[in-house]
């Protein structure tokens, strides 16, 4: 067993059974006529196959001949075998072993990712696993109740149960060999990659390996350990502080100096205000100072930095002296500005540390804090007051998400652009956000990772205390180093992040408006104790759409009504109502009927969550009668007040359904977006909420929810 090399199957196959393999007995043997020996001590049929240390990919070289039905058959594969073997090939002989039958495969592995070091994988296998490519990772090692999630994990979970006559999976099994390869993954960090493809389950649902592959080899040693996080103290100053210098003040509207001192005094920051300006103009009401020196000591917390690079290290050796302890700087030409950037960067860092200051940036657009009202950065806007905490890679989706927060709603309780990032990450920030009174979930855009262990660490520590919701760009760099495997091949995406972020229960969402929209629902609903979903809807095609995205999501379950529910429903609904799961009310509302019917359903013991479809439609035909040349006559003014009254009243009996019941109720309607002024979706962001602009919308963030009150639940269990 040398660095760089594989292990032939028989090796491979003992030396995975101590880690929980499960193997037919086999032979490896050197002639034809030992092979038909061994053929006749195992039984008909048989495989045999061409054996070897430097044999990789045997069906693709066509060196494997199944269903051997007796002697000669075997004697002729084995001749035609060691006859097709090349120099290449090393010494080999004959594998014989019993012919494995069932309708089922599977691939298990184990890889080390550049990245994210070792990873166990589970998935379907055969010659089609990497067009299939329904796989599933997890860090290693892993626990049982990991292995289980895994499982749960795959996407054709009807491979896995009663399939063509054929038993369940032996799940137990499985997780018995995936913890197994974690452990393995420890025990022997000399072992590159595992791969065992197939895994044939047979019809009494025994998972048996037909075929396994060890590679032996260096991997990376790791990287270098991530910087501990500021202090409290330090991220107060930033986030909270009393006074706020902002250097390089200009007159010029188009300049840093002038916009981000301009939105500062905009946002209503209440401390202290200075500036610098090497004529000492006065900005914005501000009089400014040519010279740090001149402002009071112990004053000032935060300086938020306009000025070129090469004056920033002299200003931070004098807003040191002042008693200043973070500074956010803008300023570019760092290390996004080749190898001499990336030492100024690397002298700069040294510098702050030196000094006790905590450096955010450089390169970035600023920092939000609504608590303090401080809006110090160089873009707009200023979100409203709330409970996500954003920190940001790129300044751009900071942007993206306080845009999103105003047009709902939902409010930021603080923001940051952690540019290049050079002495405070992002995770530094998700780690204090977790612990911030003022911040109910973490929301990120994080992208160029280089040390995926140790971020998810941090991250994964961060979410055990509150929601983390993560927006990532770009494929993991590098990937897993299994060239010779199909592990390797199926890691090649960032599925391995996948896997990282449900180990670890972080919130991992596709796309900008559904990170935002998670990241709300944690910000604003309760956590579900199970995942039993009812739809109460006011018209049938929109509840048959959002029951089909609930069907979808393997993670939440439609709940079948149960009878004494149908039984209460049915005292205020008419006979034509659904009487299943969606609840359609069937145009059969009166004044209370909405009210009524969610109180019951939330009530309910059996019922985990609520999506309300429909609301707003009343006061859109209220819109419509206040816009036409009909109204306010015709006793129009009466009905279109009655209409907005009763949808602001379904909002409103939603949030307070929500509160007491301690159960997340999401009201959906397009009219969220379509029409925001809506009283039914303006109503829902009175009461602090998310109006979502669709069912399935909606069900995406329920279904983050549920999958974050799931881990918690199994990790505390």
């Amino acid at each position: 067993m040398h660095a760089g090399t594989t292990l032939s199957e028989s090796e491979s196959k003992t030396l995975l059974v101590d880690y929980g393999l499960p193997i037919a007995p086999e032979a490896v043997v050197d002639s034809a006529t030992e092979a038909a020996d061994a053929a006749d001590r195992l039984g008909y049929p048989v495989v045999a196959k061409l054996e070897g240390a430097a044999i990789a990919h045997k069906t693709e070289r066509g060196l494997v001949r199944l269903n051997l039905p007796d002697r000669a058959s075997v004697e002729t594969a084995a001749t035609e075998l060691l006859a097709a073997a090349t120099p290449d090939d090393g010494d080999v002989g004959v594998l014989v072993a019993p012919m494995i039958r069932g309708n089922r495969e599977l691939i298990v592995g184990l890889l080390r990712d550049v990245q994210f070091g070792a990873t166990v994988m589970l998935g379907v296998g055969g010659i089609l696993a990497e067009a299939v490519a329904d796989v599933v990772f997890r860090p290693a090692p892993i626990d049982a109740v990991t292995a289980e999630e895994m499982i749960d994990g795959l996407a054709t979970q009807k491979l896995l149960g009663e399939f063509r006559g054929e038993a369940a999976v032996d799940r137990q099994a499985l997780v018995d060999l995936l913890v197994g390869l974690g452990r393995l993954s420890v025990d022997r960090p000399d072992v590159a990659s595992v791969d065992v493809n197939p895994l044939i389950v047979t019809a009494d649902g025994a998972p048996v390996a037909v075929d396994a592959l060890v590679e032996i080899g260096q991997h990376d040693a790791g990287h270098l350990p991530m910087r501990p996080r500021p202090s409290d103290d330090a991220f107060r100053a930033l986030f909270e502080p009393k006074g706020v210098l902002v250097t390089g003040a200009s007159t010029h509207p188009g300049k840093f100096g002038f916009v981000s001192l301009h939105n500062l005094l905009a946002s209503g920051y209440e401390g202290a205000v200075f500036g610098t300006n090497l004529q000492g103009e006065n900005v914005l009401g501000i009089d400014t100072v040519a010279d740090i020196e001149a402002l009071p000591d112990g004053e000032i917390d935060l300086v938020f930095v306009c000025t070129p690079a090469k004056a920033n290290p002299d200003i931070l050796r004098a807003c040191a002296a002042k008693g200043i302890g973070a500074a956010f700087l803008t300023s570019a030409g760092y290390g996004e500005a080749g190898e001499e950037g990336r030492a100024a960067e690397r002298d700069l860092v040294a510098l702050a540390d030196e000094l006790g200051i905590l450096l955010a940036g450089p390169n970035g657009q600023g920092v939000v804090s609504t608590p303090a009202k401080l809006c110090a950065q160089i873009v707009a806007p200023y979100p409203p007051a709330g409970r996500i905490g954003v920190a940001s890679q790129s300044g751009n989706f900071v942007s993206s998400f306080l845009n999103l927060s105003r047009s709902s709603g939902v409010g930021i309780s603080r923001a940051v652009s952690a540019g290049n990032a050079a002495a405070v990450s992002v995770a530094d920030y998700l780690d204090f956000y977790a612990d911030d009174p003022e911040t109910a979930v973490g929301l990120a855009y994080v992208e160029g990772i280089t040390d995926g262990a140790g971020l998810m660490r941090r991250l994964g520590d961060a979410a055990a205390r509150k929601p983390l919701v993560l927006l990532k760009g770009g494929a993991t760099a590098g990937g897993a180093k299994a060239a010779a495997s199909h592990t390797g091949a199926l890691a090649a995406d960032d599925k391995v992040f996948d896997g990282a972020c449900r180990a670890y229960g972080v919130t991992r969402a596709p796309s900008v408006e559904e990170a935002f929209e998670a990241a709300a629902t944690f910000a604003t609903q309760p956590l579900p104790t199970g995942s039993n979903v009812v739809v109460l809807t006011t018209a049938g095609g929109w509840g048959v759409v959002t029951a089909d995205a609930i069907t979808r999501d393997h993670d939440l379950n439609l709940l079948e009504l149960p009878d004494d529910l149908k039984a209460a429903i049915d005292e205020h609904l008419p006979a034509r109502w659904s009487r299943n799961n969606p609840v359609d009310c069937a145009g059969g509302e009166t004044r209370d009927t909405i009210p009524t019917v969610m109180r019951l359903i939330a009530e309910h013991p059996s019922v985990d969550a609520v999506v309300y479809i429909g609301l707003g439609i009343q006061s859109n035909q209220a819109r419509l009668m206040r816009e036409g040349r009909f109204y306010p006559d015709h006793g129009l003014e009466r009905i279109v007040e009655y209409h907005e009254r009763q949808d602001r009243r379904f909002a409103e009996a939603a949030a307070e359904l929500s509160d007491a019941t301690g159960k997340p109720i999401l009201c959906a309607t397009e009219l969220a977006v379509a029409d925001p002024d809506n009283p039914g979706p303006a109503a829902v962001r009175d009461t602090g909420r998310l109006a979502y602009p669709s069912g399935d919308r909606a069900v995406a963030a329920l279904g983050h929810l549920v999958r974050y009150a799931q881990h918690r639940a199994r990790r505390t269990a």
